[in-house]
């Protein structure tokens, strides 16, 4: 039997990169602590503790309301509208996380020297 879509996740959508889309575009000014991954659209943004927030931003402003994370060894499903975890959600399209080589905090280069300080 096929498990039946939830609203809000597409399991066929690819990530949209290996880092956060509006930090990687902000040539060299922007840095993320970690990634969130829509399990919507596949749009990477920055987690709720990084000065850009675009995760959640991006969902709020899309609709789409379920993030998971982006990083090696996690795997999780938040709905940002209910603030409720969903445990068991599907499995998205590969890659399920940034590459290992990727720092955290990142990108390489443009994270601050006095980072922790800057976190939400």
């Amino acid at each position: 039997m096929a498990r039946e879509r939830i609203p809000g996740i597409n399991p066929a959508a690819r990530p949209s990169g290996d880092g956060c889309t509006e930090c990687l575009a902000s040539e060299g000014t922007g840095w993320w602590f970690h990634l969130r991954r829509c399990a919507e659209c596949g749009h990477i943004g920055c987690c709720d503790s990084s000065p850009g927030q675009h995760a959640t931003r991006h969902a709020n402003e899309s609709g789409h309301p379920f993030l998971t994370s982006f990083e090696p060894g996690e795997n999780w499903f938040w709905n940002t509208r209910t603030e409720e975890y969903l445990e068991g959600g599907p499995d998205l399209a590969e890659p399920q996380s940034h590459p290992l080589s990727q720092p955290v905090p990142g990108p390489a280069g443009a994270v601050p020297a006095d980072w922790e300080r800057l976190l939400h």
